[in-house]
């Protein structure tokens, strides 16, 4: 069944989608709102308002949902108490993605809706992805795995309806950027969304800051790593000023889940 059928037929009534404003949420909420017209039903984007997502994409979640036509709202939440994962347990995407989405379930029952949908797509399936569980636990909806899309393929079908998160690079929480049993705090992760943001400044598309006590080791495409080595003066200036000590350019370049690795061989 492709991703069109899909979502209508569950645009007979109200949904919820949990709205981030990246490509897979914001491919959904398009196709969510454009078949409600059809049946006269109601889509609610709903974003969680987290400390460990950069400052900058509840915003921009916000103005997306309401040019796309959604009723936009927002939850906010403290994961790092209410989730307990201050220590960064193994576990720490499910118990997040469970505390969560607990709260979007309580905002969908207040308002009447029963269905919520999310943007899990085919590729989660191949990483550590133990927020799965918890998605599959509480009973959401996934239309883009329903599908079996790729997010190469959601980014082709983004771009068909000129979305702008067509070509958004991916943003996981800020927590990914440190080690398992790293005691996690907030004052740590804005340190981590500057660097990113600085980078991001210079044009560098993927971009992970991982941390590793006093050392950052910098993951970015390794097409790019030219263009690093004419600003590595400038970029260790700045990450030192923040108080790390060394600075280091991962030889092997960006990649999704390089923190799992360990997890990945036992």
């Amino acid at each position: 069944m492709n991703l069109l059928t899909i979502i209508d037929q569950y645009l007979h009534e109200d949904v919820m989608i949990a709205f981030s404003g990246g490509v897979d949420s914001t491919l959904l909420l398009k196709m969510a709102v454009e078949a409600s017209k059809r049946y006269h039903t109601h889509v609610y984007a709903v974003t969680i308002q987290t400390a460990l997502h950069p400052v900058m994409e509840a915003d921009e979640a916000k103005q997306i949902a309401e040019e796309l036509g959604a009723i936009h709202k927002v939850i906010h939440v403290d994961e790092l108490e209410g989730a307990g994962i201050e220590n960064n347990p193994v576990d720490r995407c499910y118990l997040c993605k469970k505390y969560m989405f607990t709260k979007v379930k309580e905002l969908a029952h207040s308002l009447g809706i029963s269905t919520i949908l999310e943007g899990t797509n085919a590729d989660d399936l191949k990483q550590y992805r133990p927020g799965i569980k918890a998605i599959k636990e509480l009973g959401l909806h996934s239309p883009l795995l329903e599908a079996n899309m790729t997010k190469k393929e959601i980014r082709e079908l983004a771009g068909t309806y000129d979305l702008k998160a067509a070509n958004k690079p991916s943003s996981p929480c800020l927590a990914t950027r440190f080690p398992y049993h790293t005691l996690l705090n907030y004052e740590e992760m804005r340190k981590v969304e500057k660097i990113e943001d600085y980078l991001h400044a210079y044009g560098f598309y993927n971009v992970r800051a991982r941390i590793h006590n006093d050392l950052v080791r910098l993951e970015i495409d390794q097409d790019a790593f030219m263009k690093c080595m004419d600003y590595h003066q400038e970029i260790v200036l700045f990450i030192k000023e923040l108080g790390y000590d060394y600075v280091t350019l991962d030889l092997e370049g960006f990649r999704s889940g390089s923190q799992d690795i360990k997890l990945e061989e036992k």
